[in-house]
């Protein structure tokens, strides 16, 4: 052990160069995302902004018991499980099956140009995306003009003005946005796969279908299990910039996801210590998620983070 870290610490030397522009991405977590946790304190504080945080009276876990207390507290849960839901069960297996269909394309440059195309609209600001959306879900938008086309409606729908149609929207509109940029991972994994692979079981006679999935599935399967531990463990967490763009006081009681609450708690009621309790309780949720999805993972596919 002793001379196997001996060689490790050579080798770091040896690349001191490649190691060190590990630095500034350090820097920038240990300040955006470690630094700013001493400030979760306030969570057990009746905190105000207009003294020192020290200075806060300290209320233990009144915060906790007063969200747990909050029906709406618990309607932003049912609304952030139920959109996380769609998106898990039938939006992760989407970009997977566009990166092994993609991969199937013999046309090199007509492959790049689906590429490109399909990871466009992940530039696009959700500011503008979701204004583009709500103009297509409109009276008089390409939604309502093709459901009518098609004869699956007989008169135009305000889509985003009906509660019952909000969930199923964030989830195509987050398809629609996010697919191509999803399926450049697993691009990645799948050009790492040795081509004599494919070529041993042409030979014994393998269809296109059978190489795909004995081959092309089984190889990408550890960044599969590894990118669905991350997924579980983040099904408390929503896109806020789509919903929030979305969202409208008709929709409201669907819309508004544990982030929102969160939102609309902290900066818009100013009740900064309840929602940092909020926050704060969510966290360990999707660490204990974490922990049972790479769990299962590793019992069921033998393929975990750690």
């Amino acid at each position: 052990m002793f001379q196997y870290r001996t060689e490790q610490m050579k080798a770091f030397f040896r690349q001191w160069q490649l190691q060190s522009m590990v630095i500034p991405g350090i820097i920038w977590m240990f300040i955006f995302c470690y630094l700013p946790m001493l400030w979760l304190i306030i969570a057990f504080m009746d905190f105000s902004i207009a003294k020192p945080m020290l200075q806060s009276p300290f209320v233990g876990l009144k915060h906790f018991q007063d969200f747990m207390t909050d029906d709406r507290f618990w309607r932003s849960i049912r609304n952030t499980l139920g959109m996380s839901t769609i998106k898990l069960v039938l939006g992760f297996p989407i970009p997977i099956l566009f990166a092994l269909l993609l991969n199937e394309i013999r046309s090199l440059r007509f492959k790049r140009t689906v590429q490109t195309i399909s990871y466009l609209p992940h530039f696009i600001a959700w500011t503008i995306f979701g204004g583009i959306a709500l103009n297509w879900l409109g009276e008089g938008g390409v939604v309502n003009q093709l459901m009518m086309a098609l004869g699956l409606q007989e008169r135009e729908i305000l889509f985003n003005s009906d509660p019952k149609y909000f969930w199923w929207i964030t989830f195509f509109t987050d398809t629609l946005k996010e697919t191509g940029w999803s399926a450049i991972i697993y691009i990645a994994a799948i050009a790492g796969i040795d081509p004599g692979l494919y070529e041993a079981a042409e030979l014994d006679g393998a269809s296109r279908r059978q190489r795909m999935w004995h081959i092309t599935v089984q190889s990408i399967r550890p960044t599969i299990a590894i990118l669905f531990i991350l997924a579980v463990s983040g099904i408390l967490g929503s896109n806020f910039e789509q919903i929030f763009m979305l969202k409208n006081n008709m929709n409201m009681k669907m819309a508004e996801s544990l982030d929102l609450y969160i939102y609309n708690m902290g900066l818009v009621s100013g009740r900064h210590s309840f929602s940092t309790a909020v926050l704060f309780a969510r966290s360990i949720v999707a660490l204990a998620l974490l922990f049972l999805a790479n769990h299962t993972s590793r019992k069921l596919t033998g393929d975990s983070i750690f």
